[in-house]
Formats: structure tokens, sequence, C-alpha cells
């Protein structure tokens, strides 16, 4: 989609939508009563129904922005029209640089379809090919663009997790992984099973041995700050289709586990747009890429396995794949001393339990890194909501002939989300020297691995948590 600056509606083409905020006298102040389109003198005009001047918030921004956008493409239009200064809202404490930046980015967000195996209408698909953007300075004109190389790797995160499971292997993520990275400088390596096995990966290993694909461990790694910088670790889940292994899913929670690597693909857009933006930070992507399948080979319920760490895990649900691959990836994460480290991954339908879809489960061993990514989550729209993690909560997965059990120890459904975090940590705190555990950080973004009615979004994958990521660190001292 084409953005382009006018500083009046003079210079704008006749066939454009143009949109008006509220109601039709111009006014904010008072809400219009519906939304619709009105032709007069040969100009067609959205009247865009909003809430009270006092009642419009950071989140109904976002959808009235979003909303924007998909009625025009609900009508065919192909080009639209409006001013900037229509989004000012003085109930909501923006800069015109932070304004600027949350529109260029939900303009793409909205007109993103998954088009990719559909075959085009002759009208072709119903997307906007250009919006004028009207009333804006050189500076603002930036952060708009901004805002749209934003949505544009978040766009691309959504494509590569809605990829049919057929369509997306181990192999297959590598490799998108290293075209994502092109002429970019970030080095990416990719260990298959045999430097693996060197690194005893086993629970990698373990969780990938019954497919006919062979897993991999996709390291990305970027320096955009000295070389002396502690750097900032993302870990991501690539499970790219999820079968529950042995402990087989029932048919009705086998649709959409082809996104089951959705936090893989996060960490692999959050590179790429750190590497884009040139941020001025050390970055690295840990992604261990598996395939969950049930065969001759897979693992089994009552396996122990010797991970990385050296601690072992006691397998009670097959279906509990990925944070045992995940276990792997925290402790290889220990060889960069990193400063913070967050790991990402569609984890447990019990964090769908906890919040519904509107956010996803933060939990953390540090009280400022927490409620730092609150904020970037609300500022961005990726929202997440924290849970606790005492320590207590680790009595549950003691195993009993391995360290630690893969799910709750008695076999219980509540918590899940929890004690997937919990058991996550213990990979964590395995790596404290002189009594110093890195500052780490889980989000659980099951809730958000897809859209939801009302959200003035494509069905398929959101891209979560991109933005936030990106957000975090490039405001992170």
């Amino acid at each position: 989609m084409k953005i382009t600056f006018k500083d009046s509606a003079k210079g704008v083409p006749g066939e454009v939508l143009f949109v008006s905020i509220g109601s039709k006298n111009g006014s904010t102040s008072s809400p219009q009563v519906s939304d619709e389109i009105v032709k007069e003198n040969g100009v067609k005009t959205l009247y865009l129904k909003c809430d009270e001047e006092g009642k419009i918030n950071l989140r109904k921004l976002f959808l009235l922005v979003r909303k924007m956008v998909v009625m025009a493409k609900s009508t065919k239009t192909k080009k639209l029209a409006f001013n900037f200064n229509d989004f000012k809202f003085s109930s909501i404490k923006l800069s015109n640089l932070e304004l600027g930046e949350i529109i260029g980015s939900q303009l793409d967000f909205a007109n993103y379809e998954f088009n990719e195996y559909k075959t085009p209408p002759k009208e072709g698909f119903s997307l906007i090919q250009e919006i004028f953007i009207l009333g804006v300075n050189k500076e603002i004109q930036k952060a708009i663009l901004k805002g749209s190389i934003i949505a544009e790797e978040v766009n691309k995160t959504r494509s590569l997790s809605n990829m049919p499971g057929g369509d997306m292997t181990p192999q297959i993520l590598s490799k998108k992984a290293k075209e994502a990275v092109k002429n970019l400088p970030v080095k990416v390596t990719v260990l298959g099973e045999k430097e693996m096995e060197k690194e005893n990966m086993r629970a990698i290993l373990s969780v990938g041995r019954g497919s006919d694909e062979e897993s991999k461990f996709i390291i990305m790694e970027y320096e955009g700050g000295k070389k002396t910088d502690k750097p900032i670790v993302l870990v991501g889940k690539g499970v790219t289709f999820d079968t529950g292994g042995i402990n087989l899913k029932p048919s009705s929670s086998l649709s959409g586990m082809n996104m089951d690597m959705s936090g893989g693909s996060a960490v692999i857009h959050a590179i790429v747009l750190i590497a884009k933006m040139k941020l001025k930070k050390n970055v690295i992507g840990l992604i261990p890429a598996v395939e969950n399948m049930a065969s001759g080979k897979s693992y089994h319920p009552g396996d122990v396995i010797r991970s990385m760490s050296g601690q072992t895990i006691e397998i009670l649900n097959t279906d509990a794949e990925g944070r045992v691959i995940l276990a792997d990836a925290l402790t290889y994460a220990g060889k960069y001393n990193p400063k913070v480290v967050i790991n990402i991954a569609t984890l447990t339908g019990a964090a769908m339990v906890a919040l519904g879809e509107r956010a996803s489960v933060l939990f953390s061993n540090d009280d400022k890194l927490a409620k730092d990514l609150e904020e970037k989550g609300e500022k961005t729209g990726d929202y997440v909501w924290r849970l606790p993690m005492w320590e207590e909560y680790e009595n549950e997965i003691k195993g009993t002939f391995g360290d630690f059990t893969n799910i709750h120890n008695k076999d219980s459904r509540s918590g899940g989300a929890i004690y997937g975090a919990i058991f996550l940590y213990q990979f964590i705190k395995d790596q404290s020297k002189d009594g110093r555990i890195p500052k780490w950080a889980h989000l659980d973004i099951a809730p958000r691995m897809t859209s939801m009615t009302g959200e003035n979004l494509a069905i398929g994958a959101l891209g979560t948590p991109v933005r936030l990521l990106y957000k975090f660190i490039e405001e992170y001292e």
C-alpha cells in the first residue's frame, strides 16, 4: 500500500474516498449516529462514527483507524484520503510523532489479507492501493512511514504463521529466516540434528523424533550496539505443526496447529525490523524448530530426557512439547551472557482460559521488566497481562523419576499457563552466575495467535508480539 502526503485536498485525485471523523458538521465533540458513505458534488465521503471526545482512548483509536480501512475495502475503494488532525483527540496524550507512528502501523495492519492460496478475482482483491494523508509536516511523515515499516514486518509475520503445515517445515522455516534478512546485517546460523546432538540438545531432538522432517535450531545475531554490550535474547517456539504426538490432539484441536510456530515467526521478523531500523542494540534470536508428530519414532509419555542444561525432564504428556524444546533454547541463550531473555510461545490453551482472546499472558522474574512490557503492550496494541509465578508452584512440577515434569505432576487441569512458565523458569535459574539470574520474561501468546471478531482485522494470524518486542528494545535502557 502506497502512502502519499498532500498539503490539502486540492491535489487529491477525484476517485478517492474521503474520510470525515465524527458528525457531518466536522465536529468530533458529538458522535455520528451511524457509519455511512455520502456522495455530494461528485465527492464521496465516508462519515466514520466515533465516541464523544472525552470517551476516546488509545484502544479505541486503534480500532477507529482500522475501521476506516475495513469500511473502505468493503466498498471496493482503492484510494482513500483523510486529514491527520481528525485523529487527534484531547483525551489521548500522544505527541504528533507517536500518533503518526500509530496511524502508519494501523493502516497497513488493517489492509492485510492472506491471499497467497486464493485465485485472484478479475477485479483483483479488495485492498487499498493508496492512501492520501493531509496536513502533516516532514517529521510526522517520517513517523507515519516508520509505522508502515513496522506493520510490514508484522504482516510478514502473519503470512509466515498462516502458511499451511504441509508447506511449512523446520527446514522451510530456516530458509525463510535466511531470506528475511537478505541485505541486512544479521547473521543466520542453522544447526541440524548432528550439530544439536553435539550440543546435547536432546530435549529438542526428542520432540522432533517422531517426524520425517529434520529438526533445526535457528540462530539470528544482530550486532547494532557495542561489542561489550550484553545482548537481549529473544527465544521463539517454532513447532511448525503440532499433532500432540502420542497424546494425540482431538480433531477439533488440530485446526490452526500450523500456527504453533507463531513465536518463532515473531522473533524472525522482530529481528528483521530491528535491523531495518538500525537500532543500536545487540539482539539475538533463537528458534527451536520441530514438527511434533505421532509415529513409531515418537517420544513417549514416561520418557525421561536429559536436556542441554543437564537437568532431566519427565514427560507426562507429549502435547506439552513447546516448553520441552524451549528448555534447550533457554539454556543455549546463556551462552550469550544476556542482560534480558524473552521467550515467546503459543504455549498453553490454559492462557486462553485465563484471559480469553484479548491479551497475552506475561510472566517475569523482574518487576521492572514486567512493568515495562505491560506499558509497551498498551502503547502498541500487543496487550499483555501478568500472572503470578511464586516459587510454591515449583512443587507441582517436581518429577518422580526426573527433575521436572512437563505438566502438573498430579495431572491437574488448573493453572496450566503458570505451570508452563514455572517449568521454563527452571532453565533460566540454572544459568545463575554468582547467584545472579538473568532478567527473564515469558509471553504466552496463545490467546493472541489469531484475530477475533470486532478487531477490524483479517481472519488468521495476528503477528503478536512483534510491535511490543520492537518498541521494548527500541526504548530499553
